[in-house]
């Protein structure tokens, strides 16, 4: 599969919780690392989505936000992937910035160049990578 989002998560799904309109799935990725998505129950059936089956979550990278410290904070965002900075990459007005979670699955966000500053952003710098659950866009094959 071929897509434009900078993050393509593979994984397993390990919980689904069906609603009368949307469903949280849960994905385990292979490090570990859980992603919970939210979907129709439209697209739940299209999918096939159920316990045990491979799937994908892809998260294109400006939907990702980045934060350095968040102690004593509650976030809504259901995904909270904690990392450390191994690459910024440099642009005119953005920098795409890359975490890898301790499992080894890397996390792309584009953020503004004023951000990488404030936060301190360099390789070896700790961070989470947050991801609301409703900016997750689940695959799987038939």
């Amino acid at each position: 599969m071929k897509v434009s989002a900078r993050n393509v998560f593979e994984g397993k799904v390990t919980n689904v919780q069906p609603g009368a309109v949307n469903a949280e799935v849960e994905l385990t990725l292979g490090g570990g690392e859980k992603l919970v998505a939210v979907v129709t129950m439209a697209s739940l059936h299209k999918l096939s989505i159920n316990v045990g089956k491979d799937a994908v979550a892809l998260v294109k990278a400006p939907w990702v936000v980045l934060l350095t410290d968040a102690a004593g904070y509650k976030l809504s965002a259901r995904n909270a992937l904690e990392g450390e900075v191994v690459r910024v990459g440099d642009g005119a007005v953005n920098a795409e910035v890359v975490l890898k979670l301790a499992g080894g699955t890397e996390v792309f966000a584009i953020v503004t160049r004023e951000a990488v500053q404030e936060l301190g952003l360099a390789p070896g710098v700790k961070a989470t990578a947050l991801i609301k659950a409703s900016h997750i866009i689940l695959g799987a094959k038939p």
